[in-house]
């Protein structure tokens, strides 16, 4: 069932005209994936679609009296209130609801004689209390509960005030607080930042698991694959709808360009070829001959002429080692880092050679980036040492980009770095990187997260280091220079040591996980997927050390029984999607025939009239099927 469509939406500020003709559909309990160059539009849309901007033109239809919850980017959180009183305001019907059900239970017990009223509250606080039960109202406390610790929340910041928290917090807990409204539509934008593995892999957990229909904007291409069933992308302030996952989309999309480049190619040689024959026509110059070739002429003149496929500008760039390294490019023993009380980490040791790429994981606060500034030098341990080994030359990427001036224009910031390079070169890589033209003069304070992160980049091609020690490196980054980041650093010789809250980007880079935690750190060989098996498998041999009463094989055969559901709730979902897509062609296909019924010409032809009668009677049965079948199925 459609809950959202757009019709040919647009949207312009002045005379940019960001959408220029948009078509979505969303279905009940489908999660639709956003995706696009920075700037195409997708904070925008979802703007639109929220309610927040009515400024656009063309149609948005949406179900009567649809639910919407939307999720912003901004830090715009404000409350003196504490973390947990913050989240009881979801609550308040319920707690209104609850002091309600205390006053009538005070009322029947002060109650005597009146028989007829007394019945009469009985039967409103049964009402009443079937309501609240409805609303899940005994189970509000264990739902803000889980709700903060999936967000990454612990227990000793429920008494924190609002206001303390962090900016990456308060969006957190923002999105928290929208999670436990009762909605039939998210609308989430950029909800995977500020998250650590954990909090990811609950939130997608979590929109699994929603009974409503969902649109969200992430860089998380990891993400999108675990929870989207359908990916819109904009791109040139249109929208392209592909049915499927992430990976999915990437395969139609390439597919789709493929087929499109190949019809434009052979109908502009039927174009070339047509105009050869209309140009040797009227060289013969006889009135027949003439006379064909204006027919050919006017041929031309009604072809839809298609356009030429054309994707978005996508950054180009390679890393190349100025020189080798010996095997040992960094060792580390017994570090060590406290701030007053609380410690980070200690006991922490590391030993990377040649070649490897290694991806640096650990929940949010264990100090991942504090070790990285060790590593070069930016702090200081309590305990232990680092030491290089010959030859290694260390460039780093800082998400926090504290390293880029404010008072230069990008040429300058670049330039500044490497003098003795002639400016031609220097703006030649700066285009690999999208600064092209006039975009060099741009000043570093104008520029969004994304243009510095691209300036970084551009210096730390120029730098040739032969280890790369990366922090965050794809955050601000769009869906394809984040690929392209991916290609240059597969195919650069040396050594990497990255921090990364990307999934997609660690299974395709790293070939070791290095897990930290305050007491040190976990090595996994493998990428992601790899590092989450063998976390999976501990998980079992846990079970089974603690389950001595039950056999390897009974637990084996619980795991397949628990599998075989999951694979039959897959079957299920499918099936729904199924119906759901049947139902909306044959209402489609209803209302093509009702209109054609209602034109007064169709009554001319009685045979007509009849066929056009039974046709209709037949598909309102088909329907009335198909929804019982639907029906059948979510009870």
């Amino acid at each position: 069932m459609i809950v959202l469509q757009t019709n040919s939406l647009t949207k312009a500020f002045g005379v940019e005209e960001v959408l220029k003709g948009v078509d979505m559909v969303v279905q009940d309990r489908q999660c639709v994936g956003l995706v696009g160059s920075n700037g195409s539009g997708k904070s925008t849309l979802l703007k639109i679609l929220a309610g927040v901007d009515q400024d656009y033109g063309g149609t948005l239809s949406m179900v009567r009296n649809l639910r919407i919850g939307y999720h912003t980017q901004l830090d715009d959180l404000t409350s003196t209130r504490s973390v947990w009183e913050e989240m009881e305001t979801c609550f308040e019907e319920i707690f209104r609801m609850e002091e309600k059900l205390r006053q009538m239970e005070q009322q029947m017990g002060q109650m005597h004689g009146d028989e007829e009223a007394f019945i009469r509250l009985t039967e409103d606080y049964a009402k009443l209390t079937d309501r609240f039960e409805e609303e899940d109202g005994y189970a509000w406390k264990s739902r803000i509960t889980g709700v903060l610790t999936g967000l990454g929340f612990v227990q000793r910041q429920y008494e924190q005030t609002v206001s303390s928290l962090s900016g990456g917090e308060r969006t957190r807990l923002k999105l928290g607080k929208l999670l436990l409204m009762k909605t039939d539509l998210l609308l989430l934008d950029e909800p995977t930042n500020h998250l650590d593995l954990a909090s990811l892999e609950w939130l997608a957990d979590y929109l699994r698991a929603y009974k409503g229909a969902v649109v969200v904007v992430s860089h998380d291409r990891y993400f999108l694959d675990e929870v989207c069933s359908s990916i819109i992308e904009l791109s040139f302030g249109r929208a392209e709808q592909y049915d499927g996952n992430y990976s999915r989309y990437l395969q139609l999309r390439e597919e789709i360009m493929v087929r499109r480049l190949k019809e434009y190619t052979l109908q502009q040689k039927e174009i070339e070829r047509q105009k050869e024959i209309i140009r040797r026509f009227r060289s013969y110059a006889t009135e027949a001959y003439i006379a064909k070739a204006k027919t050919r002429e006017k041929m031309l003149a009604k072809m839809e002429v298609l356009d030429k496929p054309t994707e978005e500008h996508s950054v180009h760039f390679s890393f190349h080692a100025g020189r080798g390294t010996g095997n040992d490019v960094l060792m580390c023993e017994d570090l060590s880092k406290s701030f007053g009380e609380r410690t980070l980490f200690s006991g922490l040791n590391l030993h990377l050679r040649a070649g490897d790429r290694v991806a640096l994981l650990g929940a949010n606060g264990v100090g991942k980036t504090t070790l990285l500034k060790i590593l070069m030098n930016m702090e200081q341990s309590d305990t232990g040492f680092v030491r290089y080994g010959s030859g290694v030359e260390v460039g780093y990427y800082d998400q926090q980009q504290t390293g880029l001036s404010q008072n230069k224009n990008v040429l300058d910031e670049v330039w500044d770095d490497f003098p003795r390079m002639e400016q031609t070169d220097v703006r030649g890589a700066l285009g690999c990187f999208l600064f092209i033209g006039d975009d060099v003069f741009k000043e570093m304070n104008a520029l969004s997260g994304g243009e510095r992160g691209r300036v970084l980049l551009t210096k730390l091609m120029l730098r040739q280091d032969n280890f790369l020690i990366l922090d965050e490196p794809t955050n601000h980054l769009d869906m394809d220079s984040r690929e392209m980041l991916e290609n240059a650093l597969m195919n650069f010789e040396g050594t990497i040591l990255t921090v990364s809250h990307d999934r997609y980007f660690i299974n395709r880079l790293a070939d070791r996980v290095i897990v930290m935690s305050p007491e040190g750190v976990t090595e996994y060989i493998g990428n992601y997927d790899d590092y989450q098996e063998k976390l999976a498998q501990k998980k079992i041999e846990e079970e089974e050390d603690l389950s001595p009463q039950k056999t390897k094989t009974a637990i084996r055969e619980e795991k397949k029984k628990e599998k075989a559901a999951m694979e039959a709730a897959r079957q299920e979902k499918a099936r729904i999607a199924n119906l759901e897509t049947r139902i909306t062609e044959l209402e489609e296909a209803m209302t093509k025939v009702e209109i054609e019924m209602s034109d007064p010409s169709s009554y001319a032809d009685g045979g007509k009239a009849v066929k056009l009668n039974k046709k209709y009677t037949s598909m309102q049965d088909e329907l009335a099927k198909l929804y019982a079948e639907w029906e059948e199925i979510q009870s």
